[in-house]
Parts: C-alpha cells; structure tokens; sequence
C-alpha cells in the first residue's frame, strides 16, 4: 500500500505542475491583460453590474481564453478562444466546446469590477492562486485515484477468482490503484501538448477518453501477472479421473 500511495503522489505531484505549468502560461497573461483594461469605476452588487464603458467589448483574447463584457449577450463580440467568458448585465456566460454554462450574479456579492482596484489585487494574489490550484488539483486526483480502485477492486477480485489468480480483495483494491497512473501520465503529456499548441481541445478530450480505458487495460493485463492460487498450481489433469 505504501508503495502505491508514493506513486500515485509523485503523478498527482506531476500532474499538478502541468496545470499549474497551462494556468501561468495560457491563461494568466490573458486574466492580466483583462484586468488593464477595466474602467476606473466599476462594481458588481446587488446581482448586477455596474458598467461605464462600452458594451460589448473584448478585453482580453488569447488561444485558450477570452474576456468579454457584454451586457445584454448581443454576441457581438464572440471570440474563438477554446474558452470565453461573458459577463453581463445580470449573469455571467462561459463558452467552450462543450457549450455554455450560465450563472446569475448572486444578489448578496459586493464585487469590484475596475482597475483601481483588481489590479494590485491581482499581482497580489497570482501566485498564491497557483499554489492553490495545485493542491486542488492533488487533493481531487488522489480523491478520485481511491475512487475509482474502490470501484474497480470488486470486479478485478471477482476476474482474479474466477480464473485461479491469488488475489485477496486488497490487492485488487492496490493493483486498480497502480492501474490508474500510465493513464494519468499520458493526461499530463496531453496537458503539456495542448499547451504548447500541438494538439487543440478536441484532441485533448480524446485522450481525456482514452486516458481511463488505457487504465481499464492496464487492470485487465495486470491481473495474467498475479500469481495463480497455490491449490490449483500443479493440477495437470482432472482429480475425479
């Protein structure tokens, strides 16, 4: 167990760096540069938000990321970036491949929305956002990675009975862990190529799919490795003959 605790630290340690490595590189620029061109005044309260400059706008644009204010969602300002926030008059819109998300301004929020006031609370906080992100981002994968072998262990203990294998339910419970990490490094390798611009959105949710059936192969083939039951190693022949 402590074995494929280590190894699943140091992937989720790996996989941690390459978002942190995307969010400073793809999106941070982008969040920075929509911040600059906020107006002086502005504020979001009462499930609103008060805007002084022209509508619509695009404040920032990258590959990966955009920055719109539109207040009543005309769609004059759409952008191809993979991911486009929108903010309007009373809610706020979030574009990407999958389709949009919509969420009103919750009526309680007391927000600042100009420059004056964003910016040192950006360059301020930036970093301490990463170091979150990171933990995040370590803390949901090891949730999941004992998930999912909670998930897997009762089907891979019942394959290893049935064909003579000598496996108990915990070492179908370690071997589904250990099963899940070749997936998950092929993930971080598609994080680093994405954002490097050799694969684009669509292509890093193929490997998103593929990256758990690989985890389903590696279960499967790790199974032929576990030793066979001591009661039946030996048998050539049928007893009852």
């Amino acid at each position: 167990m402590g074995r494929v605790l280590l190894v699943q630290s140091l992937v989720a340690l790996l996989a941690a760096g390459s978002v942190i490595w995307f969010v400073q590189r793809s999106w941070f620029p982008v969040i920075g540069e929509a911040v600059l061109q906020l107006p002086a005044q502005g504020e979001l309260r009462s499930g609103r938000l008060e805007w002084t400059g022209d509508s619509p706008v695009r404040l920032a644009e990258g590959r990966f990321l955009a920055f719109i204010v539109d207040l009543d969602h005309s769609g004059k300002a759409r952008s191809p970036a993979h991911v486009q926030v929108e903010f309007g008059r009373t809610d706020l819109k979030v574009y990407s491949l999958f389709g949009f998300l919509r969420r009103v301004y919750p009526p309680t929020w007391v927000v600042p929305f100009s420059q004056t006031e964003l910016r040192p609370w950006w360059g301020a906080w930036a970093p301490a956002i990463l170091a979150i992100v990171g933990i995040l981002v370590v803390a949901a994968l090891m949730a999941s990675w004992g998930c999912l072998a909670t998930a897997y262990c009762l089907p891979a203990w019942l394959a290893g009975f049935f064909a003579n294998r000598a496996l108990s339910l915990g070492a179908a419970w370690r071997l589904a862990g250990a099963a899940l990490m070749p997936g998950a490094l092929v993930m971080c390798l598609a994080v680093f190529l994405y954002g490097g611009g050799t694969i684009d959105a669509l292509g890093l949710t193929v490997v998103g799919v593929a990256h758990v059936a690989l985890g389903w192969l590696y279960l499967g083939g790790g199974l032929l490795y576990v030793p066979r039951h001591p009661g039946v190693v030996g048998i050539k022949e049928n007893p009852f003959v």
